[in-house]
């Protein structure tokens, strides 16, 4: 069964929240996905993603900040569990 890491890092300042999604990333199991929360979008973010080999959902959410789950695109199990509606969390 897929289970979620939570990262909230909508108080820091640029880099730091997309140096640490990018460590939480790193740290992923299989069945994992990532829900981050962001003080913005993080534009810088999706070409890594992309590159990297993810695959991502992502939405302003409480219109102050921003939510986006990620996980390894050849993870079925955590795209299952990540594609669930964002405000499950």
């Amino acid at each position: 069964m897929a289970s979620e890491c939570l990262l909230d890092v909508r108080d820091l300042a640029p880099p730091e929240p997309l140096e640490r999604v990018l460590a939480a990333l790193h740290a992923l199991s299989d069945a994992q996905y990532l829900r981050a929360r962001l003080p913005r979008e993080p534009y810088p973010l999706y070409p890594l993603l992309q590159e990297f080999g993810y695959a991502w959902q992502a939405r302003p959410a409480d219109g102050a900040w921003f939510e986006i789950l990620i996980w390894r695109r050849d993870d079925r199990d955590a795209q299952i569990a990540a594609q669930h509606p964002l405000d499950n969390g």
